[in-house]
């Protein structure tokens, strides 16, 4: 193929990719392969600057801003970098600059940043306060997203600049960000949505750019993103620092939240040591990362570099070794959770990505597979992540030989044969089989869990064997452990088979509240277990509860009322309840009626959420209820104050929506007179 018919159809390859990962969320090849097919066409141009194109995917950054938000129009270009792939390109880059510095061997010194990787926006401020958010959409125009931005807590409303902080506010201040999914919250969050039976997000970017593009800004504001910011775009009526690493420092004085992770580098040597220090430390950190973006310190310096096509000559994004691989896929298994949800899971022909050899990963559930396609034989393309589960992206349908098997959902439960269960308008798959020994393992699992009846001699290794070994059928099965069989098994001597027992026994002066969340049951943790004993006082008043009344109870919508009314109506569960009390766990509520102190909080109902200064969430209830309030799990038009501490997450963000007050401690206080 001729030169000018390859840059034609690289041109028309890397356009279609970048609408698939900028647009769609849902790219099909890694980002090495697309670092190759853009780097192909950028050499080939180079070689042909007579055949470059204004249209050409090297003239641009991002991709085009979509038809359904307001269009943005940015005060200076929001450009992307080249690419450095190597140490040995770090120099190469270094000497590449000598003929447009002042002086070739001027000595220039750096700061080595993350290279996050999320969704960029730029934020404008006038007189301190927040006024627009955009999207970066082509680099010159980007997409209106100031509602959705101002869902997120990290985000500054308005500038909080002490007075006496002798910092200079500009009237008039652009600055650049990135808006991410911490990766523990990606996992909680994509583990509610299968609970929940809702489609799953494939990765962290596509999660924070699939919840910052939503038309509804109420969707966003439970999302858990937040954002680091980075650079500042524009700028009028006061000076700002001329440095880089002043800048990022600038920038947090003022109160945007900044990386802790970016570095000084007094040289090119510096920056290749901190660039090696990431490697490894990449899959420690809770955020994703794709490099680091090395930027010259001196700013005004770098400015005056000017371009190369779009990419600015003063810094360079450094990219890690690849975590996107593809191999083959072997087979998928089947996992069973605690609650009965079948997991499909990848089998995979083994293959190293990041320093760690993968064979299995996530197919996230049946639904997927269908959508994409993906089928046994097939090529697939996996990710890995930080400490994020590998999973599988896509196959490369190109490859296919047609030896390939579709994958079809189980119609039993692969490990007690019992029919599977599907409800409407769910992806999830069960088995509601409560003897299931798979399922019984995770049962069994969650319910000696910290959290849980909080059994510490009890390990999950432990749990398995004796339901391998025939002693559980059932978790009710671990108070009624024989200590004689016990002692008969291989490497249960006395101490351990007395430590374990003992612990089970102890379980027993657990609250009735705890037991209720080690049941398991769908959607009923800690704070909902005692919302529903608060109400009910027993879990026998519990089982006599019918569905609208469940709801009655404020914080218990109809989707944990359904969940809780179908457990309690299944008579296997009823029997296994009977067990326990045979047992002698406890069913009643222990919680007392607070001796009230005043009558400052009667008739207010109160939610609290984040990090308190002085009290704990316990400490804080017993407050309000000594003063005659209320406290519930969740806010509803009925709350009428939120206690907010630090990290508040999206309990907050529910109050701003129905315009509830939100209380400092202090203020809380003040209520009753600064008790």
């Amino acid at each position: 193929m001729k030169d000018e018919e390859r840059i034609v159809v690289l041109r028309d390859q890397v356009n279609y990719h970048l609408y698939r990962y900028h647009v769609l969320d849902a790219p099909v090849i890694s980002d090495a392969e697309y670092d190759a097919l853009y780097h192909e066409l950028v050499a080939l141009e180079a070689a042909h600057p007579e055949w470059v194109t204004a249209d050409s995917p090297t003239q641009r950054a991002g991709a085009e801003p979509l038809d359904a938000f307001a269009k943005v129009n940015h005060p200076a270009p929001i450009l992307s970098l080249a690419n450095a792939f190597s140490v040995a390109d770090l120099f190469a880059w270094r000497q590449r600059l000598e003929r447009y510095l002042p002086d070739p061997a001027m000595p220039l010194d750096f700061v080595a940043e993350p290279k996050l990787d999320g969704l960029t926006v730029v934020l404008t401020y006038v007189n301190g306060r927040f006024t627009q958010g955009a999207t970066r959409g082509n680099g010159e125009i980007g997409e209106d997203v100031t509602q959705n931005l101002r869902t997120l807590k990290a985000i500054p409303q308005k500038i909080p600049v002490a007075p006496d902080s002798g910092l200079a506010l500009p009237p008039y201040l652009v600055v650049r960000g990135e808006v991410f999914f911490p990766l523990d919250r990606f996992e909680a969050f994509n583990a509610a949505r299968l609970a929940a039976g809702e489609p799953l997000y494939m990765n962290p970017r596509n999660a924070a750019s699939g919840s910052l593009r939503q038309l509804d800004p109420k969707i966003t504001a439970v999302r858990p993103l937040t954002i680091y910011c980075y650079d500042l775009v524009a700028w009028e009526g006061a000076s700002v620092p001329d440095t880089q690493w002043e800048r990022l420092d600038y920038l947090r004085q003022l109160g945007f939240p900044v990386s802790a992770d970016s570095v000084y580098c007094a040289d090119l040597t510096a920056v290749a040591a901190a660039y090696e220090a990431w490697i490894p430390r990449r899959n420690q950190i809770n955020y994703e990362v794709d490099g680091i973006v090395v930027k010259i310190n001196n700013r005004p310096l770098a400015d005056s570099l000017g371009f190369v096509g779009k990419d600015p000559r003063g810094a360079i994004a450094m990219k890690f070794p690849a975590q996107e691989k593809t191999t083959r896929l072997l087979d998928v298994q089947v996992n069973v959770g605690r609650t009965g949800v079948l997991a499909p899971n990848a089998v995979l022909e083994p293959v190293e990505i990041g320093g760690v050899v993968v064979r299995n990963a996530t197919l996230h559930n049946y639904d997927e597979i269908a959508r994409k396609d993906i089928r046994i034989g097939d090529t697939v393309l996996v990710k890995r992540a930080g400490d994020v589960i590998p999973y599988v992206i896509g196959p490369v349908i190109e490859q296919r030989d047609g030896t390939e098997r579709v994958i079809t959902p189980p119609a039993v439960c692969p490990f007690c044969n019992q029919p599977v269960k599907r409800i409407e308008g769910e992806v999830a798959i069960y088995c509601d089989n409560p003897a299931c020994p798979e399922q019984l393992v995770r049962r069994v699992e969650y319910f000696v869990s910290r959290g849980a009846m909080d059994i510490g001699t009890f390990g999950g290794k432990t749990g398995a064997l004796l339901i391998e070994q025939g002693f559980i059928h059932d978790i009710a099965d671990l108070y009624y452990l024989d200590r004689a069989a016990l002692l008969a098994l291989e490497g249960f001597q006395e101490k351990k088979v007395d430590n374990l027992l003992s612990g089970i026994e102890a379980s027993k002066n657990q609250s009735a509240e705890r037991f209720l969340t080690a049941l398991g049951i769908g959607f009923v943790g800690s704070v909902v277990a005692g919302l529903l004993l608060d109400a009910f006082g027993s879990l026998d008043g519990l089982a006599a509860a019918t569905r609208e009344e469940l709801e009655t109870v404020e914080g218990v919508g109809p989707q944990i009322a359904a969940s809780v009314a179908d457990w309690f109506a299944d008579e296997r569960n009823r029997a296994l309840l009977e067990k326990f009390r045979a047992a002698g766990l406890p069913f009643a509520s222990r919680r007392t009626a607070v001796s009230v102190v005043t009558q400052s909080l009667t008739g207010l109902t109160f939610v609290i959420t984040g990090t308190l200064p002085t009290m704990s969430r316990d400490e804080a209830k017993a407050f309000i209820e000594a003063h005659g309030g209320k406290v519930t799990g969740s806010v509803s038009k009925n709350t009428n104050y939120l206690l907010a501490g630090e990290n508040a997450g999206s309990k907050l963000s529910k109050a701003e929506q129905l315009a509830v007050p939100v209380l400092s401690e202090a203020e809380l206080r003040e209520m009753v007179g600064g008790d």
